[in-house]
């Protein structure tokens, strides 16, 4: 269990320092198209992750409500939804390929407003490991020692290029190489951090699951509509976010089915 657990915790975190680390293996930005397309893979896979492995169990916990077993996955969904909106309107940030900042006005610097709009939509995704994490160590039937890990994999595989899109466009903008690797590194620290403190909130609430599921969920659904999508479909050629976005969903998809 314990091997399972840490692998559950580190696996997503390490996707995002790899990606990072591609700052000194790669000059220049990353090209507009391998952005886009990297980006509509990440949103495809937290599309299926919130789909599969959150608002399904979600519901399946909740099968003793009868005709009301979608309840606690709708409840839960919208908490979260509302919870990343406020986030999203009250830290700065900025997002890729863009000039106006969000959130609270503030004085911050633009790398540093960069690195926090990816550390924004990190929170759910370490929040989605933790409450999976959580149920299976909790001993739940429906959560299984693979389904976690397939969804840690997910996340993974996914933060490899949120890693590189971060640090890439720093050090073209004069960012040196170490700095730009640290910051793509920070944008996820919080993935951990977030996973770790929902097993402990968890550990107080576990009848609660279900809604903690489908909460992670509702955040991750948002950051896919408020920010993926449209950077992935922005522009000319907008298909080819389309088509990695379905590769992100199916591959998510398998890994969900093949470990779970």
């Amino acid at each position: 269990m314990i091997t399972e657990f840490i692998l559950g915790i580190l696996l997503p975190f390490l996707g995002t320092a790899f990606g990072a680390a591609c700052v000194f293996a790669m000059q220049g930005r990353l090209h507009t198209k391998v952005q886009r397309a990297l980006t509509g893979f990440a949103a495809g896979v937290m599309v299926a992750a919130s789909v599969w492995s959150l608002l399904v169990p979600a519901m399946e916990q909740a099968e003793d409500m009868g005709r009301w077993a979608f309840l606690p996955a709708v409840i839960g969904f919208w908490l979260g939804v509302l919870f990343l909106l406020v986030l999203d309107r009250t830290i700065p940030h900025l997002h890729q390929n863009s000039s106006q900042p969000e959130g609270l006005h503030t004085r911050l610097k633009r790398t540093t407003m960069l690195v926090l709009a990816v550390t924004l939509h990190n929170v759910p995704e370490g929040m989605a490991v933790g409450v999976v994490l959580a149920g299976w160590m909790a001993g739940n039937g429906g959560i299984t020692a693979a389904g976690t890990l397939a969804l840690s994999i997910g996340i993974a595989i996914q933060n490899f290029p949120e890693g590189a899109i971060i640090s890439m466009p720093l050090r073209a903008e004069g960012v040196g190489k170490g700095r730009a690797f640290l910051y793509g590194i920070l944008s996820g620290v919080v993935e951990p951090i977030a996973t770790m403190l929902t097993i402990w909130a968890a550990g107080f609430i576990l009848p609660a699951l279900p809604y903690l599921l489908s909460f992670a969920a509702g955040a991750m659904i948002y950051v896919v509509v408020e920010e993926l999508i449209p950077e992935a479909s922005a522009g000319e050629h907008s298909n080819l976010g389309t088509l990695f976005f379905g590769l992100g969903f199916t591959v998510m998809l398998a890994l969900d089915v093949a470990l779970g």
